[in-house]
C-alpha cells in the first residue's frame, strides 16, 4: 500500500501532470482539501472510489485514514492545491506515514504563482529589472514567519515578490513595501488562479487598497509587487543575440 501526495495544480482540472491524473485513477482511495482543490479533479478516480474530503478533518483523523487504507491493502491519492513543495502542510503527513512505516510517493504539480503568472501574461524575470523572484506570506494564526523573513527585508533586494496567503493583510503589505518600492509600483493581485472565476485587479502600491476595498476579495488570491509587472523598455536577453555565440547554436 502506498500513499500518493499528489500536487493537484491552482485550480482548473487540466492543469495536472499526467503522472497525477494517471495515479488518481489508479487509486481505491482520494483525500483531497475541498477547500481550495477543484471538485473537478475527482471525475479522475476510479469507479466506486472512496473519496474523502479532509478540509473539515483534523490531522489525527487524516492518520486515521491512512491507516484504515493500509489496513485494507488500498493505495491513496492525497490532493493538495498548487504544487507540494509551499505552504502544502505534506511534511506532517510524511511524519506520520513514516511513523507506521507506510510508503510514499510525492508528486509534483503546476504551483499557483506561475497559473498567476500565466494568467498576468507575464514573464516575472525581466532582464536588468528583476531576475529574482521571492515567494512569501504573512504570519497568521495557523503559522507565524520566522524571524528575519519579513516582507521589508525581502523588498529591501528589490525582488519581485509573490505574496500567499496575505489578501487579509494587504494593508500591511503596502505600509511594509511603499518605503522600499515607491507608491507607484505595480501590483497586480490574481484571485483563484485557472478557476472559472478567475479575476485580476491591477494598480499600484498607492491605490491597490482602494480598489480592493471597491471589489473586496475574500481569500485564494497572490499578490504580486515589483517593477517586472509593467515593465516594457528592457533590455532584450543575451539568449536569442545573434551576436551571443552559445554551445547549441553552432555559429562560428
Amino acid at each position: 500500500m502506498t500513499v500518493h501526495f499528489i500536487g493537484a495544480g491552482p485550480g482548473a482540472a487540466d492543469l495536472i501532470t499526467v503522472r497525477g491524473r494517471d495515479l488518481i485513477g489508479k487509486c481505491p482511495v482520494c483525500l483531497y482539501a475541498g477547500s481550495i482543490v477543484s471538485p473537478d479533479l475527482l471525475a479522475y478516480c476510479p469507479p466506486g472510489a472512496r473519496i474523502v474530503d479532509t478540509a473539515p478533518m483534523s490531522l489525527d483523523e487524516i492518520e486515521a485514514e491512512y491507516l484504515r487504507a493500509a489496513n485494507a491493502g488500498e493505495d491513496v491519492s492525497r490532493l493538495h492545491s498548487g504544487d507540494l513543495s509551499v505552504w502544502s502542510a505534506v511534511a506532517e503527513q510524511i511524519r506520520r506515514l513514516e511513523k507506521h512505516g507506510i510508503a510514499y510517493t510525492m508528486t509534483p504539480g503546476v504551483p499557483s504563482f506561475a497559473a498567476a503568472a500565466a494568467a498576468l501574461r507575464r514573464e516575472l524575470t525581466i532582464p536588468e529589472v528583476a531576475q529574482s523572484l521571492v515567494l512569501t506570506r504573512v504570519s497568521g494564526r495557523a503559522s507565524p514567519m520566522p524571524d528575519g523573513e519579513t516582507l521589508t527585508q525581502f523588498g529591501a533586494t528589490g525582488a519581485t515578490l509573490a505574496i500567499h496567503l496575505a489578501i487579509h493583510a494587504l494593508d500591511r503589505v503596502v505600509n511594509d513595501l511603499t518605503p522600499l518600492y515607491g507608491a507607484e509600483c505595480p501590483v497586480a493581485i490574481v484571485v483563484k488562479a485557472s478557476w472559472e472565476d478567475e479575476r485580476i485587479v491591477r494598480g499600484t502600491l498607492g491605490d491597490i487598497e482602494a480598489k480592493v476595498a471597491a471589489e473586496p476579495i475574500e481569500r485564494t488570491a497572490i499578490i504580486f509587487v515589483g517593477p517586472s509587472l509593467s515593465s516594457t523598455d528592457f533590455r532584450e536577453s543575451s539568449l536569442y543575440d545573434a551576436t551571443y555565440q552559445r554551445r547549441f547554436r553552432g555559429r562560428q
